[in-house]
């Protein structure tokens, strides 16, 4: 098949060389010409995974309306920031939509794939998410991922682009579910990066992934998705893996935040994306609409965005009252 890949960081660029290694023809597309020029001359975007070559039958193209014509599918990898901008230049493509984008928007509580269908309402999208760095995948350490969507046909062919010895793809039909997931877990990381700044164990963290993953729960079931799928890939799995590798961006993060940075200056300092920033944002009025208890994800917000202090932060949470653990 032939697919365009939008967005040429470290993840498009890792789901690129996946396509390639499964004998599919890729065009990258983005919005940065220097970098682009670059990945046509080495055959590699050194800029996000060094030493990683991209193999196969490959192009850069940087007009989209070019990259659009004759595709057989899309995958949507650029920021959260900029999806809907991407998105509103797709109206008249009739093909398979792929978001791998983790995150939801501010001004309407809408998931990626939720843009997608709001622009297009006779678009078909489906997501692909789970626990997956980049840097692992695109040195073929074992993954398992999930493709969701609500055509059966549609999440069927996302697995087969992308399914592969090194990177199991299942399938699921809750969409929804699996999209919250994978954005509202980045909030929860970064928590889990506060506690590594100011030096907590292992326990706490222990207690923090448990209660994470419940507030979760309970916010994406008043969305409308599945109770089980928290307890899958995109839920629990995704989560496990934020909150506890050196590699998350997310935890990282809060990490520094822990530590003493101070905010404005270490957003500024980031050259790549923190997706549980916005997410705070957002997943903290999608508590307010829903009317659903989230204490990790409202003081994690009131720290970003209310300039509150991280121990008191972190003394508010401990502090709450004592209360049934299933509740």
């Amino acid at each position: 098949m032939k697919v365009a890949v939008l967005g040429v960081g470290s993840w498009g660029s890792a789901l690129g060389r996946i396509l390639l290694l499964n004998q599919h023809r890729v065009t990258f597309w983005g919005r940065d010409g220097e970098l682009l020029q670059r990945i046509r001359e080495t055959g590699s975007n050194d800029r996000y995974l060094p030493d990683v070559i991209l193999p196969g039958e490959w192009s850069v193209e940087e007009d989209l309306e070019k990259v659009l014509k004759g595709q057989d599918a899309l995958l949507l990898a650029v920021s959260s920031a900029g999806f809907r901008g991407i998105a509103s230049r797709l109206p008249g493509f009739k093909r398979p939509v792929i978001s791998v984008t983790k995150g939801i928007e501010a001004s309407t509580g809408l998931t990626m794939c939720g843009i997608l269908r709001e622009l297009n309402p006779e678009l078909m999208v489906t997501t692909l998410s789970g626990p997956t760095f980049a840097t692992e995948v695109s040195r073929d350490m074992p993954t398992a991922a999930v493709a969701a969507g609500d055509d059966p046909a549609a999440t069927a062919m996302v697995q087969r682009l992308f399914h592969r010895p090194t990177f199991r793809v299942y399938t699921s039909d809750d969409l929804i579910g699996v999209e919250l997931g994978g954005a509202l877990k980045n909030v929860i990381a970064i928590a889990a990066g506060v506690g590594d700044g100011l030096g907590f164990g292992d326990n706490s963290k222990a207690a923090l992934v448990t209660r994470g993953i419940a507030e979760i729960r309970r916010l994406s079931l008043a969305a409308g998705a599945k109770a089980e799928t928290m307890s899958g890939l995109s839920g629990l799995g995704d989560l496990i893996a934020t909150c506890f590798s050196a590699l998350s961006r997310n935890r990282g993060f809060g990490e520094k935040l822990g530590r003493g940075s101070e905010l404005q200056s270490l957003i500024c300092q980031e050259n790549k994306t923190v997706e549980g920033y916005p997410t705070a944002l957002s997943a903290h009025q999608l508590s307010l609409r829903y009317k659903v208890e989230t204490p990790i994800i409202d003081e994690i917000y009131a720290m970003l965005y209310r300039s509150k202090d991280v121990r008191k932060t972190v003394n508010d949470l401990l502090t709450r009252e004592s209360k049934p653990e299933i509740d």
